[in-house]
């Protein structure tokens, strides 16, 4: 087991939902510094912790993206968290929609990985933690866009894992089904609070586990892919056309 005590991670998206979970999470797991960041700092809660230390970072701007890697040479776990979610099917959605899930989730999260691999791996042994989601297998209609972006964030971080297996440094790929955050505001689904789900997910990490789906009932959808792709198919065509 690797423990996070004593690690200095760094958190995108830390304002709020899973990624202000996480920094909690950490911090309880013993980290010795915990870098949140966001794309507003007004809205960053007081984590009431010193060991917190807030950033300003769109993931979309390279700029910052560089610049925050500059400050933060001692990163030894980086949580890839910010996303986005647009709403919209392959037809009829808003193509602005689908360039915005692509720009944040896919090569927001490229370009987190490109600036920070070379510190993780003079760090080593480092962590590459990526948010992806149970979307990136299960074809969800009516998000079709940011399920493509998170198919293709699932595929960069295989092969990213092949990259830097052998620099010492180990990537996980996250996807957890709808959990109860701004994100899902409004749904009617029964959805677990995201304080549990970033426990889970970072114990799971601890116990070396390289693919982890931390909620019940997205496991069970995970199962079901990996048994045959055409029955989680059937089963969210069945949900589309309300049968």
């Amino acid at each position: 087991m690797q423990t996070l005590k004593g690690k200095v991670i760094l958190v995108t998206g830390a304002n709020r939902g899973i990624g202000k979970s996480l920094v909690k999470s950490s911090l309880e797991k013993g980290a010795k510094k915990v870098y949140a960041t966001s794309r507003n700092l007004n809205k960053m809660p007081n984590f009431g912790d010193e060991r917190v230390v807030t950033l300003e970072l769109d993931i979309t701007d390279n700029i910052q993206i560089l610049k925050v890697a500059e400050k933060t040479k001692d990163v030894e776990v980086l949580i890839n968290n910010a996303g986005v979610l647009s709403q919209g099917n392959v037809l009829e959605g808003e193509v602005s929609g689908f360039e915005n899930n692509m720009n944040v989730n896919y090569y927001g999260t490229i370009n987190m990985m490109r600036a920070f691999a070379p510190i993780l791996e003079k760090n080593s042994p480092a962590k590459i933690i990526n948010i992806v989601s149970i979307a990136a297998y299960s074809p969800l209609s009516f998000i079709s866009g940011y399920a493509a972006s998170k198919a293709a964030l699932f595929s960069a971080t295989k092969s990213v894992r092949i990259e830097l297996a052998k620099k010492g440094i180990t990537v996980h790929a996250i996807n957890p089904g709808a959990i109860d955050t701004d994100m899902n505001k409004g749904s009617e689904w029964d959805m677990p609070a995201p304080d549990g789900i970033a426990t889970i997910i970072l114990d799971k990490v601890e116990a070396g586990e390289l693919d982890i789906v931390p909620d019940e009932m997205e496991l069970g959808m995970f199962n079901a892919w990996k048994e045959a792709p055409s029955k989680l198919a059937e089963m969210f065509s069945n949900m589309y056309h309300g049968e």
